[in-house]
């Protein structure tokens, strides 16, 4: 029970911070969670975590964010919630997985390949906003993951720090909102997991609030590095837990 209460305190500051600032990291948090659950129940656990410190975060970055890319960006975000509650019982989380993680590692690749002289910003761009969004949204309904995507269409832009972590926070505020009801309806939450998850909550505001101090006083370039790196990372193991079930 203390292993449990450990890990699960260490999930939920993951999640945390992610709403701080570091979106990557919160992708440890199922993965780490489930050491002592099934995958599934991870993700349903953590929602209402995940919910709470979306509150602490949009409070942190009120003030930072792109407006441009979030009106792409949560339509599509939605749109995949909504295709990821219809396709629940048919999609398989090992595909989703090699996908992601597939994506991801192409993704680092191509940026760290290019040559300085080709890696201008790009602005946003409404078909491949709709695009990665659609894909943030589906793949963050399957196991919290929506990172990569998001990643991917919004890197190259090379927006500030600030204005980066808070358009993400805000988009997946609203992605996690719009999950809550189709949780709800594919496996209803009980009691006991709310009070699991009410356990895990200082946990996630202390998260929130140190990934906001990070993120403010990480060098811009050392701070992108950092979330390359991490995407890297959690790109090849969600290659590796995809290839190890074959």
């Amino acid at each position: 029970m203390e292993n449990y209460l450990l890990w699960a305190g260490f999930a939920a500051m993951l999640v945390g911070l992610s709403k701080g600032g570091l979106p990557t990291v919160g992708m440890l948090s199922v993965p780490v969670l489930s050491l002592f659950m099934s995958p599934v129940k991870a993700a349903v656990l953590l929602l209402p975590i995940y919910v709470i410190s979306d509150l602490m975060g949009i409070w942190l970055y009120r003030k930072n964010f792109s407006a441009v890319n979030l009106k792409i960006l949560i339509p599509a975000g939605i749109g995949g919630v909504l295709i990821g509650w219809l396709t629940a019982s048919v999609v398989s989380d090992v595909a989703v997985k090699l996908l992601m993680g597939l994506m991801g590692i192409g993704f680092c690749l191509n940026t760290w390949l290019k040559r300085k002289t080709e890696q201008t910003p790009r602005p946003a761009n409404v078909k491949k906003g709709l695009f990665w969004g659609l894909l943030a949204g589906f793949t963050s309904f399957i196991s919290h993951a929506g990172a990569p995507p998001f990643q991917v269409y919004i890197l190259p832009q090379k927006l500030p720090k600030a204005v980066y972590a808070g358009t993400a926070t805000l988009l997946f505020t609203v992605i996690n909102a719009a999950k809550i009801w189709p949780y709800q309806q594919l496996r209803p939450y009980t009691y006991d997991d709310l009070m699991s998850a009410a356990v895990l909550i200082p946990f996630a505001l202390v998260g929130t609030v140190l990934g906001a101090y990070l993120t403010r006083k990480i060098n811009d370039v050392w701070f992108y590095k950092f979330v390359q790196l991490g995407l890297l990372m959690i790109s090849i193991k969600l290659v590796a837990d995809a290839l190890a079930t074959f």
